[in-house]
Formats: structure tokens, sequence, C-alpha cells
């Protein structure tokens, strides 16, 4: 069944999606590390480990926090803020290179 467009995608599945991924790669190159290493089965162990916790943190902590949209109001007042700091740090900018520029001048 596919989700149409307009519809948010849970964030908790794609990082899902590529611990595992990243935890099937680390298993391919563990398994044949324990026979040269002869460190048993604690590297794979490891890895399996790490990503269930991981998994577990990633769904814990974001309790479907990736599903959320804004509303377009927040939306636009977060576009408009952000219109504001870039205007300030433009200007603050503009403000430390004439300082600068004075103090060069001063000690030429």
């Amino acid at each position: 069944m596919s989700r149409p467009d307009d519809q948010p995608r849970d964030i908790r599945l794609k990082a899902t999606s590529m611990i595992w991924g990243f935890a099937l790669g680390g298993l391919g190159i563990s398994i044949p590390l324990t026979a040269v290493t002869q460190s048993g089965q604690t590297i794979p162990l490891m890895v399996l480990m790490a990503a269930t916790i991981s998994t577990a943190v990633v769904w814990k902590t974001t309790s479907g926090a990736g599903t959320a949209q804004l509303p377009p109001s927040s939306l636009k007042q977060i576009e408009e803020r952000l219109s504001n700091l870039e205007t300030i740090v433009t200007f603050e900018d503009d403000n430390l290179k004439a300082k600068i520029d004075r103090l060069r001048s001063r000690i030429d």
C-alpha cells in the first residue's frame, strides 16, 4: 500500500533501517574477523547489541515526533525569525569588518 506524498513519513523507520543496514555491514565484516582474531562471538554480539540499543533509543526518544507537521502559521513565523536572524548576522558582520579595517588603518 503506497502512501500519498502529502503525508509525512515516520523518521524512526528510516533511522531504524539505517541502523540495521550498518549493523548487517558490521556483521559482514566482524564474522570473518572472529576467525582471524580468535575473539569468539564478542564482536558480532557487540554489533547486534549496539544496533538493538540504538533502535530502542530512536523509538523511545522520538516517540512519533517524525510524524508531526508544523501548522502553516508556525512555519511562517519560523521563516520570518530566520530572516531576521540572517539580517542581524549580516549587519554585525559588516560592523565587525568596518572595525577591523579601522584598527588596521591605525596600525599602518
